[in-house]
This record gives C-alpha cells, sequence and structure tokens, in this order.
C-alpha cells in the first residue's frame, strides 16, 4: 500500500513515494539524504545507494534540466513551514528560488520528527538544513572543478550554478547533476556554511508555495481529497462527553435514499481516541448528512452528564478558600511578607473552555485493502495518528499509510487523532475508500478543548512600592485516567502551572499552589498551551499591582524582571529565561510605541505586557478606544520580539504575528464554551463567534530583534501577550478592569 491514488497523483504531480525511491536508486540526477538525529546531534549524511546503517532520505533532487526539487517533511498548517524550512536549504545550496519546486513528504521515520506544534518545526530542522543545503553545494562545486580540473578554491556556487572566477566559466547545477551524484558525499562537520551576512533568500519576503492554489480554489486541504469509487461518511457521538450507545434505528437509516451502511462502533472511551458512535456510510455527502437527521439514537450518557460549568464555577469558589492541594512552589516566608506589607492586592481571574474553531472542520479519507490501511489525513501530528489507529484497531503500523494533507487551521486541534481513528475504524467495514466528515457543530461539540481555569491572586507590596510577595492559587481542570495500574487525575494540556512560570522566580517570598477539578471534558493543545492565559492572568494582576503602587506599569515590571538571567528551577517548564533579551524587547516596544510620551484622553489608553513562550521573547503595546457605551475598539497594537538570530521568511514571519495578534483578539472579545448536563452548550459560528473586520485592530505594527541566540519558532509567542496588553490599556482608558473572560462577560460603560 505504497501508492497514492491516481486523484491524489493529480493534486500533487507525480507519486512522491516512486519520485523518491527512482531518484535514490541512481536516477538521472543528484539526491542526497540524511537521517535527523535529535536536536543537537550530528547529522549522518551518506551517499545515495551506498550500503549504510540507516535508510537515507532524499530532501534534494537536482533534474539534469535544472530543476531542484525540496521535501517538506512537516505538515503545513497555516504556518507557512512548507515555504520557509525549503527556503534554509535553499539558502545554503546557492539557488535561485525560480528554479525550487517543493513536494510535501509523507510520513516515514526515515524522515525523523514530523508535526506541527509547539513553534519547534524550525528550531528542530534548522542547522540540520542548513548543513543540508551546504553539502550539496560543496559536492556542485567539486563537480564543477573536476570538470574544468582548476583547483576547488577557485569556483562559487550561486544562482542555480556555479563559476570559475578566473575565467569566469559557468555550469548550471543541471549541468553538473550527473558528475556530482558520483562524488562521495563529505561529512557534515566538514562543510563551509555560509555567514549570514552573505545570505540572499533568508530573511527576504517569500509569498507562500501554495498561495496561487489557495486563492484560486485549488484542491488542497484534506476536505478536498477525492478517490475513485469514493463514499461519504459522518459518525453521530453522545452529545454528552463518554456516553454510549445502546441502541439506534440502524435497520430505518440503511433503507434511506443513497446510504449504504449504518452501524454502532462500540469504541474505547478514551476522550482522545475512539469514542462510542453511530456511522453513516453513504454514496453523498447529502445523502449521509440527510440520514444523520433522521438517526434516532437512545444513549447512556454517563456520569459526566452531572456536570456543568456553573457547577464548576462553584467548586471553585469553595476550593480557593482551602490550601492547594499540589504545592508548586514556596520561596521565603510568603505569609510574613505579607502580615509585614504596606499594601495588599486581592484579584480572583477566571477563563472559560473554548474551541479551537479552525475553518476545515475535522476530516480524513480512509481506504483498507488487502489488511492494510492508506489515509490522507491533515495533521499536525502524523506519527500519532498512526499509532492510535494501530493500537486501536490491531493493525500492524508498517500496514498503515498516511499522507499529509495540508490543513485548513490546527492551532493545536489536529495534535490529536480522533477523527483519523474514526475514519479507520469507519473504512475497516466498508470495501471502499470512504472520506469521513466532520460537520461545523460536531467540530465545536467534540473538540478537546482549552482548559478553562480560575487563578486566586494575592501580592504585596513594601514601603517602597516594590512586589515584596506572590501568591497564586491555581484551580484547574483535569481528567481522570488510568497510569500504572492506578486511577490519577491528569490535569489538561496547558492547564497545570509551572512553578518556574513568571514571576514565581522572581519574587524571594512566593507562594504557587494547585488544586485540580475533577470533568470529563476532553481537553488538549490550543494555541501556546498554559501562556495562553497564564500571560493574561498574570500580567494584568501585575499591573493592578504597579498602579497600587502608584508607578509607572513599564518601570515596575523592568525593575521585577531585573538585571540578572534566571536559571532553570524544579518546575516543568525547566528553562533558562534569558533576563536582557526580554528587558531589550520590552523597552524597545516601549520606544516603538512612545510609551509614556502620549497624552491620551478619557477613553483612551495605553496597555503594555510581555511574555516569554515557546522560546520566544515578545512584548507588546496596545492602543484602545472605549465608547462611553463600552464599545471596544484596538487602535494599535505594536509588537517587538526575538526569535534568535535569523528570521528564515519575513513575509511569513509577520503573518504569525498579525495572525496571532487578531487570533488574540478574537478570543479575547469573544470566545466561549458553556457547559450544561455533560454537553457543550454552543453549536455554530452563530452561537460562537470569530473575530470579524470591523473588531480587527486599526493598525499593526511588527518589530523583530536579532540577537545571537539559536533561531526559533513563530507560532506561539507573539500571541499571549495581547491580552493583557489590551486588558491594561482599557482599565487605562475607563478604570475598569477585565477580570473575566471573555470580555463581553464585563461592562466596559463609563461616565
Amino acid at each position: 500500500m505504497n501508492k497514492l491514488s491516481d486523484l491524489t497523483a493529480a493534486m500533487n504531480g507525480p507519486d512522491r513515494r516512486s519520485f523518491m525511491r527512482q531518484s535514490l536508486l541512481g536516477g538521472s540526477g543528484l539526491v542526497l539524504g540524511f537521517y535527523l538525529q535529535p536536536l543537537g546531534a550530528a547529522d549522518a549524511i551518506v551517499k545515495p545507494g551506498a550500503a549504510a546503517g540507516f535508510k537515507p532520505n532524499a530532501f534534494i533532487h537536482i533534474s539534469e534540466q535544472g530543476v531542484v526539487t525540496l521535501v517538506s517533511k512537516q505538515p503545513e498548517i497555516g504556518q507557512g513551514i512548507k515555504t520557509s524550512l525549503p527556503m534554509v536549504i535553499a539558502e545554503e545550496l546557492g539557488v535561485n528560488w525560480k528554479d525550487v519546486r517543493i513536494v510535501q513528504g509523507d510520513l516515514d521515520p526515515a524522515y525523523g520528527g514530523q508535526s506541527a506544534g509547539g513553534s519547534t518545526s524550525t528550531p528542530n530542522n534548522y542547522n540540520n538544513f542548513l548543513k543540508l543545503g551546504a553539502t550539496a553545494r560543496t559536492m556542485l562545486i567539486q563537480a564543477a572543478a573536476q570538470t574544468w580540473q582548476v583547483p576547488v578554491s577557485e569556483c562559487v556556487a550561486a544562482n542555480s550554478a556555479v563559476q570559475h572566477l578566473p575565467s569566469q566559466r559557468s555550469l548550471g547545477y543541471g549541468q553538473l547533476a550527473a558528475k556530482a551524484a558520483t562524488l562521495p558525499v563529505p561529512a557534515a562537520d566538514t562543510v563551509q556554511l555560509k555567514n549570514p551576512k552573505d545570505y540572499k533568500l533568508l530573511g527576504t519576503r517569500i509569498g507562500g508555495v501554495d498561495n496561487l492554489a489557495i486563492v484560486t480554489g485549488k484542491p488542497l486541504f484534506g476536505i478536498d481529497v477525492r478517490l475513485p469509487g469514493m463514499l461519504y461518511a459522518v459518525y453521530e457521538k453522545c452529545p454528552a462527553f463518554g456516553g454510549k450507545v445502546i441502541s439506534a434505528n440502524i435497520d430505518a437509516i440503511k433503507a434511506l435514499p443513497g446510504v449504504r451502511d449504518a452501524f454502532v462502533i462500540a469504541g474505547t472511551n478514551n476522550l482522545n481516541g475512539l469514542m462510542p458512535g453511530v456511522a453513516i456510510v453513504a454514496e453523498t455527502t447529502w445523502a449521509a448528512l440527510s440520514a444523520r437527521r433522521q438517526l434516532k439514537v437512545n444513549w447512556d450518557e454517563g456520569a459526566v452528564a452531572q456536570q456543568s460549568w456553573d457547577g464548576f464555577v462553584a467548586q471553585a469558589q469553595a476550593l480557593s478558600k482551602q490550601p492547594g492541594s499540589v504545592p508548586l512552589r514556596k520561596d521565603g516566608d510568603p505569609m510574613g511578607a505579607f502580615a509585614a506589607a504596606a499594601k495588599t492586592v486581592e484579584a480572583a481571574y477566571s477563563y472559560p473552555f473554548v474551541s479551537h474553531a479552525s475553518f476545515e472542520p475535522q476530516n480524513c479519507t480512509a481506504w483498507f485493502r488487502d489488511g492494510a490501511l492508506e489515509l490522507w489525513a491533515p495533521t499536525q501530528n502524523p506519527a500519532a495518528g498512526q499509532n492510535l489507529v494501530a493500537s486501536t484497531l490491531g493493525i500492524a503500523k508498517e500496514k498503515i499509510t498516511l499522507h499529509i494533507i495540508r490543513s485548513g487551521g490546527g492551532f493545536g486541534r489536529r495534535l490529536s487523532a480522533d477523527y483519523i481513528v474514526e475514519a479507520a475504524a469507519i473504512a475497516q467495514r466498508v470495501g471502499a475508500p470512504v472520506k469521513l466528515t466532520w460537520s461545523r457543530e460536531d467540530d465545536l461539540r467534540h473538540d478537546h478543548y482549552r482548559a478553562g481555569g480560575f487563578h486566586f491572586l494575592r501580592g504585596a507590596l513594601d514601603g517602597k512600592g516594590q512586589l515584596s510577595a506572590w501568591h497564586n492559587h491555581f484551580v484547574t481542570f483535569a481528567n481522570r485516567i488510568t497510569r500504572d495500574g492506578q486511577s490519577v487525575l491528569q490535569p489538561g494540556s496547558g492547564a497545570s502551572l509551572s512553578g518556574d512560570e513568571f514571576p514565581g522566580r522572581w519574587v524571594a517570598n512566593c507562594l504557587l499552589e494547585q488544586t485540580p477539578m475533577e470533568c470529563g471534558i476532553p481537553m488538549g493543545p490550543w494555541r501556546a498551551p498554559g501562556s495562553n492565559v497564564f500571560a493574561w492572568v498574570f500580567h494584568s494582576f501585575i499591573d493592578e499591582l504597579a498602579h497600587a503602587a502608584g508607578r509607572d506599569p513599564l518601570e515596575f515590571r523592568l525593575e521585577l524582571l531585573g538585571n540578572k538571567d534566571i536559571q532553570p528551577g524544579t518546575g516543568e517548564r525547566g528553562v533558562p529565561y534569558n533576563v536582557a533579551r526580554m528587558r531589550k524587547v520590552l523597552t524597545e516596544v516601549a520606544a516603538k510605541a512612545d510609551w509614556g510620551r502620549k497624552k491620551f484622553p478619557r477613553g483612551q489608553g495605553q496597555g503594555i505586557a510581555f511574555h516569554f513562550s515557546h522560546r520566544g521573547y515578545v512584548a507588546e503595546v496596545a492602543e484602545v478606544t472605549v465608547s462611553k457605551a463600552g464599545e471596544l475598539k484596538v487602535d494599535r497594537v505594536v509588537v517587538v520580539t526575538d526569535i534568535g538570530s535569523q528570521i528564515v521568511n519575513l513575509s511569513g514571519a509577520e503573518n504569525q504575528v498579525q495572525g496571532s495578534v487578531i487570533d488574540g483578539l478574537g478570543t479575547l472579545m469573544f470566545a466561549e464554551l458553556d457547559i450544561e448536563r455533560g454537553r457543550i452548550v454552543q453549536r455554530n459560528f452563530t452561537d460562537y463567534p470569530l473575530l470579524r473586520f470591523p473588531d480587527a485592530p486599526m493598525k499593526i505594527e511588527v518589530h523583530f530583534v536579532k540577537s545571537d541566540q539559536p533561531v526559533t519558532g513563530l507560532g506561539e509567542p507573539a500571541f499571549p501577550p495581547l491580552a493583557p496588553a489590551v486588558c491594561n490599556a482599557i482599565f487605562a482608558a475607563t478604570g475598569k478592569r477585565v477580570r473575566q473572560l471573555p470580555l463581553s462577560r464585563t461592562d466596559l460603560s463609563w461616565r
């Protein structure tokens, strides 16, 4: 089961696996393969076709016609990685970008890690890809030198050609491909990388390689997949999480026009796996959806049907009056510092469950035949999908082929693989390829949500207006799971506070504690897990403390940061914090935004915030106008970010920051899910609104600070500071604090 379908081949060009194999077997061109070791390890690069202890992968193919084909191994979910990572290879290769063609690699262990999450795609591959491009360039130069019988030192490579400087002779890469393929591959640590000041491609603006296809409606996404003889499926799950099927009118559904089959799937009752439900398979999507409207299921809704958001709120309030059940950090003498404080500030912050709400709902196409399974999935974590299918359905991993299809948004949702295993389970029962498509209602009501949370905070100020003590009791949400034979509570992704989280390591007298509440709501990674809400809580409360101390919020933050780097503690983050980098972006954003130099009338104001998230240092200033009736308009957002020594694609980087600001504002203003009787109340975008043009910021200014640190990613870091910057600006404009999300829960009107 190693070939793509005819239609998939038409969508993506020649069969990618066949292309790679033919190249590796010595086709008319040069192919370099390497096995990606864990981050920081050396690359092992071998000559194609040579005996070696690993299976090489072809990331570069240069045809004799001069076409350079680069493989993009990471899933493309809208973050631009399909363009930016090949740019890294192309820069060191010295190729003209117009000569480059990009193909998406399928799931293959020889590629190394293939996931898109945590802003890791760039830092995990950047150095390896530089070496790969440099190795190919070195071999092409050697091929040219041997052809001309001149010293290698007299030859340079650029613009898809090698030039002999003394004679000005030139050979294109296509002309050199056959010769270069016969040369021994130099060790990765012996090739010379370019000086970054000589980069011609990296740091420039390059449009996404799929942009034209996207705007012209070409079939690119998982939902676009078509196979000969394909059937269409829908899957009905219990509206209350964890429910099981007692009975359903299966026979009546099978008799409906266009329906090929309908059946119950018992499932595993794993909240992140194959949940019980009823599958309907039909000749068209319309027939499947129409039959679903006539489906009648008798459900055993289980214990989760007793849970509600109002119940969780009441439980959190009661728990806040007790000591936290999980101690996270205790430094100094917090209680003594509070007793001696010149001023104490207390506040409670809360936020709801929210959905990923990607525009393309979950979908997967599956074809089970001859004991093997072929999958076409828009996934952020293809290996997890393969593993879940294998363990759930008893299919050997080597018999599961997974084609990575472009996703119409992910934000962490497609790190889960429930929709993939559902499609696979349905395909096992159907003798044809079948595409499972979730409706928007399915997507909202069966998401793996960002967890809600409750923070009960106290801060102490001494006589100099300095922060002398910090106390955060975090009441969070956890699912009950079985681990090593024991039943335990596991906090949701991003729903567990770290003892290393800012400002815990900065305050001499600090008490951090956590109490999990058991719930049956499935939770999963959601853009900038943890940071997306912790930044709002911490930097809003820090702003409260600064104003209570009668001090400038910027000055207060800089004093709190200090001047010394903070080393890893015992918390789960366990990473050092480069204070100098954060101070730099914070002072830079203040300068760019004219912080403190503007006089705003009542109803207008500035707010500032910063956060270290997913290896990126980001500070933001928001300027807002709030009408007397409480209508908010974000006039301007200034963002300064430090993600290392090199911006790969300036166009893509700006896009990621601007998208983070817009997504962060929409989440701040509108995103909210209610829970009643163990189910999500909201059904569609009519009652789960997203940000629209009139509410978008009038102006977003993006600035990058280059440091001498390793290159990191940008999918998450710019998201967390937006909410606190806007809320702090609202306070400056109106005197009203926002302590509950979304903003629609707070009356912003003023007189």
